[in-house]
């Protein structure tokens, strides 16, 4: 497993305020529509075999990966397999959808 900088549900929320990370979702369906998405996040098909073209065409854009909780892994499997398609600035909230709901942040529903 690669070592992913992780970032806090703070310091996420600041840098999308700042347009300065793009949020992606790394969740199925399910909990998209129980739990809602960040603001703007991208929607990945699927955590494992999505299409790199599904992410921001710019790889020096800061990219910030989420799924459901710190017991979920497909931020992890997303955010490696973007790295390896050359993306330079990858980060996980390990927290994911779940801790942002519990921090009381804006979300958007879907």
């Amino acid at each position: 497993e690669e070592n992913l900088p992780e970032v806090t549900i703070d310091e996420v929320d600041a840098a999308l305020a700042k347009r300065e990370w793009q949020a992606v979702d790394a969740n199925g369906d399910g909990t998209r529509k129980k739990m809602g998405i960040l603001p703007g996040a991208v929607l990945l098909s699927d955590s494992e075999t999505f299409a790199t073209s599904e992410l921001p065409a710019d790889k020096a854009k800061g990219l910030v990966f989420y799924c459901a909780n710190n017991h979920c892994g497909a931020s992890h499997e997303a955010a490696s397999k973007a790295r390896t398609a050359g993306y330079k600035n990858v980060k996980v909230m390990p927290e994911g959808i779940a801790g942002w709901v519990k921090a009381g942040k804006k979300v958007q529903t879907i």
